[in-house]
């Protein structure tokens, strides 16, 4: 029998086995459960997209009819007008084309989101009721499958039970033989003791009675011993059997506990990865993967469609043509736009003549009247034409306003997470910004002062007309055209000649003297806007061959003289920096070698004229050194580039224009900084140069290669001719700019003041005398009468 401690000891291990198959049996019980919750939030999840999309196709419904009618309304109104000329014909006006396609692309959107209402209904929400059909009955059937593998496990789980108590139940039969073994060999060694010890204490008799009494005894002992013996060897039998029942039971016992493990990974390992895998989720995600790729290309078959009419309104936006709207107009109503037929003389009864009597005494009037007429006219086409010119840069001031291109609104849709910063986003729009108010006035004010001078040209121009008819009609009758032609072409090829004769245009050469004489420290100079009045103004004056900046008085407004020299640049027909260097220029901005960069820069532009560098070269000088105010003008070269650059030089048609300009800038910039590094020196480059004092100085090569200044360059000649100057007859000269010495050597006058020249001091000066004092004048600020001029 075993001991208690044993029976103990055997409790204590079924007692572990049942609690860690009670352990399996209640994760089994959850994972179904997790299973079960699994697919309930399947369906779940389907009947909300089902619930969604059946939602979302009545409001794609409820916007497309709303589009329709929206449509609908104004094809209406489109269809009732007078001009059906209009809708018939192919050709119709470009905002009528953008106004049409607009219309177009609604009642496209429109059946787009009816389409797209029909495939959530009828195509999309079907796939998930399917999907879920479909997942509900695989996962019953996944279940089944589940429940058989773990109604296994536990089989395999009952079958380790039954053989560890069987090992169990053989170990301790096999213990308990073992022990009465032991127990018989303990009693076999005491009885062969025993019989020794007797035979010790026995005394000694006659030997024929002490024979017969130890056969006695010995026969006992024998049979005894006997005994014991035939006891041990069955209780070694039995121990021999059972032990061997308990090493087989054991061997049994390992076998099944190595394949209940093997099970048990195996199950939880591969079954229940298989399970999830190959039965609960068999075509799940494939099926949801379809029905999502449904509503992706519906949706991205919508955007398409919806860039196919959107690019075609952006190809009619970028066709809108004001002049070819005008032709179109003009053609369709031919009979509305097309000339009258001339008026016909009608004479009086009995006078025949259809022609004017040139014949005397008439002859003489109408000789004088032509030439009244010519002088008129002459006179009207010059300010006309100053009219025109005004004219076309206020309607280019006007043209800049409304062509800013501020339409890009790529902000307001950078969302975020908040909605506080998608509202603000929303709000910095470019209607609410302050400055459209100003900009709004500024644009009202320039359209008043555009229209005046459109009326005062069209007037203008009429009166032309006007007198021109009678002027050709008395010409052509007289035989005078010839002459007067010709007498027209000498003029407006001698004010072409003097207008070439300038090196710095005097528009230039004036503006940039007045702001370095007053307004190197003017706040925001170039980058605030002046009074366009102003402008306008001053503008004008130029024009007509006036300096209206000369002398010193400062009553004029520095914000308009800035604008003007901007202007200037902006309005020229060929850049300062023309087109076809463009390129070459930008790959200088991509140096990061600033010496390097200059260098290269220097290479590019001395391909170009000599006159156009000599302004270039003018113009950086004073950008540098308005530069160096910086502090007090806020402008350094960086913000004086943003300011120049536009107007300096234009990006090409077919680049990107925001990147371009930022590179533009920066060219502006660097030629700022370094503009002696790039223009060729007043050696290397004769003409004007800017000085401090905002006038031009003007140099030429020394014999020894070096720059000499206006007192080296005349003290030679002055010694030459000091003892001829009684012998020289005086040359009378009328400055044409006002000029101010910039040494006690050099004269200071006025416009129109007279001048006496007693000779050439050099090419560019002269010896001469004004108000009672000699000294220095320059020849490129007067005019010298040519007939005293060798």
């Amino acid at each position: 029998m075993t001991s208690p401690a044993k029976f103990k000891k055997d409790k204590e291990i079924i007692a572990e086995y049942d609690t860690q198959v009670k352990e399996i049996r209640a994760q089994l019980t959850e994972q179904m459960k997790c299973l079960d919750q699994q697919c309930e939030l399947r369906v779940q999840l389907l009947q909300d997209l089902q619930d969604f999309f059946r939602k979302k196709a009545e409001i794609e419904m409820d916007y497309s009819r709303n589009l329709e009618k929206l449509a609908e309304r104004f094809l209406a109104k489109t269809r009732s007008t007078k001009d059906q000329q209009f809708k018939k014909d192919q050709n119709v006006l470009s905002p009528v084309n953008c106004w049409n396609l607009l219309l177009n692309q609604v009642k496209r959107e429109s059946r787009d989101h009816t389409t797209l209402s029909d495939i959530y209904l009828n195509n999309i929400i079907p796939r998930f009721v399917q999907v879920s059909e479909d997942s509900g009955r695989l996962f019953k059937k996944s279940k089944e499958v589940g429940q058989q593998l773990q109604d296994d496990l536990m089989k395999v789980l009952n079958e380790l039970y039954s053989v560890m108590k069987t090992y169990h139940m053989y170990n301790a039969d096999s213990i308990s033989a073992q022990s009465k073994l032991k127990e018989a060999e303990k009693q076999e060694e005491k009885q062969i003791g025993k019989s020794v010890k007797q035979e010790d204490r026995q005394t000694p008799r006659s030997p024929d009675s002490t024979a017969n009494v130890r056969i006695e005894e010995k026969h006992v002992r024998r049979s005894s011993v006997k005994k014991i013996e035939k006891m041990k060897e069955k209780r070694q039998a039995k121990y021999t059997e059972n032990k061997l029942k308990a090493i087989k039971a054991r061997n049994e016992y390992l076998l099944a506990l190595e394949a209940t493990n093997a099970s048990v990974f195996k199950y939880y390992i591969h079954d229940l990865s298989d399970l999830i895998d190959q039965c609960c989720d068999l075509g799940y995600h494939a099926s949801l993967n379809r029905a999502l790729r449904t509503f992706l290309s519906a949706e991205l078959n919508l955007e398409q469609s919806k860039h196919e009419g959107l690019d075609a309104i952006e190809n009619a936006v970028e066709n809108l043509d004001a002049t070819s709207d005008k032709q179109r107009l003009m053609e369709m109503y031919n009979n509305v736009f097309c000339p009258p037929m001339k008026f016909e003389f009608q004479p009086h009864m009995g006078d025949m003549a259809s022609q004017l009597c040139a014949q005397q005494p008439v002859q003489s009037e109408l000789v004088q009247r032509c030439q009244q007429l010519q002088s008129r006219l002459s006179t009207l086409k010059i300010e006309n034409e100053e009219v025109k010119k005004t004219m076309e840069a206020t309607l280019q001031t006007i043209q800049d306003i409304v062509t800013v291109e501020d339409f890009d609104v790529s902000d307001c849709f950078q969302y975020s997470n908040s909605m506080e910063s998608v509202k603000s986003t929303v709000s910095e729009t470019f209607m609410s910004k302050p400055s459209i108010a100003k900009r709004r006035a500024n644009q009202q004010e320039t359209e008043q002062f555009y229209f005046t001078k459109m009326k005062e040209y069209l007037e203008g121009r009429n009166l032309i007309t006007k007198l021109q008819a009678k002027h050709d009609l008395l010409q052509k009758t007289l035989g005078e055209s010839q002459r007067t032609d010709c007498s027209l072409a000498r003029r407006s090829s001698t004010v072409r000649k003097q207008d070439s004769s300038q090196a710095i245009p005097l528009v230039v050469e004036s503006c940039i003297r007045f702001i370095s004489r007053h307004g190197l420290q003017h706040e925001g100079i170039f980058r605030v806007s002046g009074s366009q009045v102003e402008v306008n103004d001053i503008k004008n004056a130029f024009e007509r061959g006036e300096d209206p900046l000369a002398g010193d008085q400062n009553d004029h407004d520095m914000d308009s003289i800035a604008g003007v020299l901007k202007l200037y640049f902006r309005g020229l027909e060929h850049p300062l920096f023309p087109k076809d260097i463009f390129h070459d220029l930008m790959a200088c901005v991509t140096m990061d070698n600033l010496q390097e960069r200059a260098l290269h820069i220097r290479k590019v532009l001395l391909v170009l004229p000599k006159t156009t560098l000599i302004i270039m070269r003018y113009l950086f000088a004073f950008l540098s050194h308005l530069s160096q105010f910086s502090e007090e003008n806020m402008m350094d070269p960086y913000n004086l580039a943003i300011c120049f650059g536009p107007s300096l030089m234009s990006v090409p048609e077919g680049h990107d224009q925001v990147s371009c300009q930022a590179h533009v800038n920066e060219l502006i910039k660097t030629i700022i900084i370094h503009h002696e590094n790039i223009f060729p020196s007043p050696r290397e480059l004769e003409g004007p140069v800017y000085s401090r004092g905002g006038s031009m100085e003007d140099y030429c090569d020394s014999p020894h290669g070096e720059t000499t200044s206006v007192e080296d360059s005349t003290q030679d000649v002055t010694a030459e001719h000091h003892t001829s100057d009684d012998e020289c007859e005086p040359i009378e000269a009328i400055a044409k700019f006002d000029y101010v010495g910039r040494t006690a050597r050099e004269l200071s006058f006025k416009k129109g003041a007279s001048l006496l020249l007693y000779q050439r001091a050099s090419d560019d000066w002269w010896e001469g005398r004004h108000n009672g004092i000699d000294g220095l004048i320059p020849h490129q600020y007067i005019v010298v009468q040519d007939t005293l001029i060798s």
